[in-house]
């Protein structure tokens, strides 16, 4: 009977060794295992939805939602740039009756009904992204960091790309950003 248990006897060595190659597996399975999300960007205006422009790769980090764009044919300097609440880029008409680019994409994405623009890192809207900074060649590839978001949050939304910056702040209105000159959508 003795022998039969002398065979299931692990040694402190084997132990650790099993116990590390575990931890290393439940750590990196979740990031490997994270497909970054390719998000086609056309540009928008009140007729509708135009010419692919580029496109933007989402992955999950341990920072939160990384975003990378690779956008051309933007004007230099800052864009406001959102999660929008609905999965449309087409224009619709606001209360004046009047066609908006993009308005189909509804309000910046607010699943926690803060009802209020505070910026990435705040506790506004969990849409609200960092600024695009677009070169003088019309370009911009800086990546930025959503730390509230996840590439599940992406899915049945709009990205937008605003015609001017972002104060990240109610006044003007959703932070000044202007128009919605760009837009993508990500399909569950």
């Amino acid at each position: 009977m003795q022998t039969q248990w002398t065979s299931l006897v692990v040694s402190p060595v084997q132990l650790f060794i099993t116990s590390f190659c575990l931890l290393c597996w439940l750590i990196v399975t979740p990031i490997a295992n994270a497909e970054p999300i390719q998000i086609t960007m056309r540009s928008i205006n009140a007729d509708g939805i135009g010419d692919v422009i580029g496109s933007v790769s989402a992955k999950d980090s341990d920072q939160g939602l990384v975003i990378f764009p690779d956008l051309t044919t933007l004007a230099t300097g800052e864009h406001g740039f959102h999660l929008h609440s609905n999965p449309s880029c087409e224009a619709a008409l606001n209360p004046e009756g009047e066609s908006v680019s993009g308005l189909a994409a509804g309000g910046h994405w607010d699943p926690d009904n803060s009802g209020t623009h505070l910026g990435p890192f705040g506790n506004g809207h969990r849409g609200d992204l960092s600024k695009l900074i677009v070169d003088a060649d019309g370009t911009t590839k800086t990546s930025i960091v959503a730390p509230r978001l996840t590439t599940n949050d992406l899915k049945d939304h709009a990205l937008i790309v605003h015609a001017g910056g972002d104060t990240y702040s109610d006044t003007p209105a959703l932070g000044g950003g202007g128009a919605r000159v760009a837009c993508g959508v990500i399909y569950q």
